[in-house]
């Protein structure tokens, strides 16, 4: 019986210690493990920026943010060389503060920017190589571009590279609305097929009321205005989410880690070649 005891103490220690060695986010590990996975070549740190807005009456505001913490965990763990540190919560989401969509968090560019750079310089602290800055919303990605090219310009003499991940968003949006678009489904850009699917495929019920979802106004085509005859939705969503499933949310889930993992990839390979 002792040797069993022993034995079953001895298996479970090597579980936690494989488990330790597979986590890749620097919230749930102890800072030694966090010098150890750096000393394996876990020198890359990834930078994701989630957020906090309404998202129509049936999506859970944090939607940003849940879906940043499972994307970025899902890429540090196929480039094999990354941690993810902490997801910021808030971004540029001013358009969102309404009265009647109360919940909203707003962080205006300037702040969003130092924010940003105060955790880039932490990181560099930290002793990470390779800093890559990223983000689940719209609002920010021209900021977090232009910090990222300054902040490169100021460390990369010293070793360390700061880079800024467009494809996590611009081009996975772009590829969702042209799958959207080849399935005969209505476009959206904000609460509608894309981010809803993705919601119910991370979190089921939790994250999206399905008794609660509802079209919004249509994507217009660039330039038309609303006819001012046809009374306004006016729900927060831009689209129909109605169509939305847990399976479109893996697909679109899949393109969004895909596209960052082949652009992180190819980013840091290239200035290895310098």
């Amino acid at each position: 019986m002792r040797r069993i005891l022993v034995a079953t103490v001895f298996l479970c220690g090597m579980g936690a210690t494989a488990t330790a060695q597979q986590q890749v986010d620097t919230e749930l590990m102890t800072y030694p493990e966090i010098a150890a996975a750096m000393r394996a070549g876990k020198t890359t740190v990834l930078i994701h920026n989630g957020g906090t807005e309404q998202r129509g009456p049936h999506a859970v505001l944090g939607g940003h943010t849940l879906i940043a913490r499972r994307a970025s965990v899902e890429i540090a763990r196929r480039l094999g060389n990354a941690l993810v540190a902490p997801v910021l919560p808030f971004s540029i989401a001013g358009g969102h503060l309404n009265p009647k969509w109360p919940g909203s968090v707003n962080l205006p560019g300037p702040l969003f920017s130092a924010v940003n750079e105060a955790v880039v310089d932490s990181m560099v602290v930290n002793g990470f190589k390779n800093i890559v800055l990223m983000g689940d919303h719209g609002g920010g990605q021209r900021e977090l571009q232009d910090l990222a090219k300054r902040l490169d310009e100021q460390y990369g003499p010293r070793g360390t590279h700061v880079y800024f991940c467009s494809d996590l968003y611009s081009k996975t949006a772009a590829d969702v609305a042209a799958w959207v678009k080849e399935h005969n489904l209505p476009a959206a850009t904000h609460g509608g097929i894309h981010d809803t699917s993705v919601l119910m495929y991370l979190g089921g019920d939790s994250y999206v009321r399905k008794d609660k979802l509802a079209a919004g106004d249509p994507v217009l085509p660039t330039g038309q205005q609303p006819d001012p005859a046809t009374p306004r939705v006016d729900n927060g969503v831009t689209g129909d989410p109605r169509p939305a499933t847990p399976e479109f949310g893996k697909l679109f889930f899949d393109m969004q880690v895909a596209n960052a993992v082949a652009q992180i990839r190819s980013l840091v390979v290239s200035d290895q070649r310098r």
